[in-house]
């Protein structure tokens, strides 16, 4: 193969982020994946203002608007008697951050970027599986990386590993391991003529917060198909049973919900289920010439709707350094700013999935503290949505009281 400066870890959404960053600042840029063939497995996810502003620097927001929906609003509802407890008005979230809030199937998402690397030169490798990693010098006694696989080894100047939630690159850092939630993701994703007739909301994002559970609803593809995330605690996974997460667990978790929500379930693909892990967050990234990226750094809960987001970012301000040229230098800036605001994000979605899964008097406290907030009160995501942070200094203030969440 061809000598490369970057050697890419990982083709899912992290991995070709951070290919295609790369390849447009002038480097040559090698993708290895697993996987026979790129492709992501999943429905839908949620792309918040400071990813589509990326996006739209890269040159890829018209296209991916044009593949996913712009939503109306976030609504909030209470998952036991159905009514709204807040919202967003996602019109005026554009106003204020510049860029939209848009919602997309994540195969999407993943075939454009998939497509952008192609037309930027990037080297995509399938039917690889990496093992090891190591520093290493070249021929020519340059400082590099290089990531051990069955066929042989791949030098770059710098290795960046996107390798997933039980990456092996993370072991260079920490010997921390996945932390279970005790929750499981159903999803389902279905031509919206499936659910004309029932009581959803074609132009918003819904979710129904309720004990111990939540259950998301918005349109994909321009409102052709629309999407469903049931989630619950697993009594089997409290319980200590290998067997967990099961199709009478989510029956028995959502029996005492709205119609409006128990009408969504049969639509629900039953068949298979994700178990939802996060990890405890790691303050150093970086080993050497190696660099972890995406769900290998920060792999979060779901509830903040920021685990593509951030792996896009994480592409996006170690590019931006990249330009500098001094390798040292730009894996030292990347990590002065990337775990702390990430930090903060994994931690705040432990806080945020504990607060809509409350049940009793502590639902009834919720219900009230969100039904006063106002509309137009962003408080509470001005430190999310506005621009990434290049340097600690640029890392914006959390909202009042967020350190007792956080630390």
């Amino acid at each position: 193969m061809t000598r490369v400066d970057v050697v890419v870890v990982g083709g899912g959404i992290g991995g070709l982020s951070n290919a295609l960053a790369l390849s447009r600042k002038g480097l040559r840029v090698r993708v290895l994946e697993r996987a026979r063939e790129f492709g992501e497995v999943g429905a839908g996810l949620q792309i918040a203002p400071n990813c589509t502003r990326i996006l739209d620097h890269w040159g890829l927001l018209d296209e991916i608007v044009s593949l996913g929906v712009l939503p109306e609003h976030i609504v909030m509802k209470d998952a036991l008697d159905g009514s709204v407890l807040t919202r967003l008005d996602l019109h005026d979230v554009e106003r204020r951050y510049g860029f939209p809030y848009v919602v997309i199937h994540r195969s999407d998402l993943h075939g454009t970027l998939l497509r952008a690397c192609r037309e930027a030169g990037v080297e995509l490798v399938t039917s690889v599986t990496v093992t090891g990693y190591e520093q290493a010098a070249d021929e020519r006694g340059g400082r590099g990386a290089v990531a051990v696989h069955e066929g042989g080894r791949e030098f770059g100047r710098v290795v960046i590993a996107a390798d997933g939630l039980h990456s092996v690159a993370r072991r260079l850092l920490s010997d921390d391991e996945p932390v279970s939630s005790a929750y499981v993701a159903y999803r389902g994703a279905v031509p919206f003529a499936e659910v004309s007739d029932l009581d959803v909301h074609p132009k918003d994002v819904v979710v129904y917060v309720g004990p111990r559970c939540h259950f998301v609803q918005y349109p994909l593809r321009q409102g052709e198909m629309f999407n469903q995330v049931a989630v619950f605690e697993s009594p089997k996974a409290l319980a200590g049973e290998a067997e967990w997460g099961t199709p009478d667990e989510l029956d028995a978790a959502f029996e005492g919900t709205c119609e409006q929500v128990r009408a969504g379930l049969p639509l629900m693909w039953r068949d298979r289920w994700w178990r939802m892990f996060d990890r405890d967050p790691i303050m150093s990234w970086v080993s050497g010439r190696i660099a972890l990226t995406g769900d290998a750094a920060h792999p979060p809960l779901q509830y903040l709707a920021q685990g593509a987001v951030m792996a896009i970012e994480d592409a996006w301000v170690l590019s931006e350094h990249a330009g500098a040229g001094d390798w040292d230098a730009v894996l030292a800036a990347y990590d002065a700013v990337r775990p702390e605001h990430c930090r903060r994000v994994v931690t705040t979605a432990r806080a945020w999935g504990n607060l809509w899964h409350h049940d009793g008097d502590r639902r009834l406290w919720r219900n009230d503290v969100l039904r006063r907030r106002d509309v137009h009160d962003y408080t509470y995501v001005d430190w999310l949505f506005g621009p990434t942070a290049l340097t600690p200094e640029q890392e914006p203030p959390m909202f009042p009281g967020a350190g007792a969440i956080v630390s």
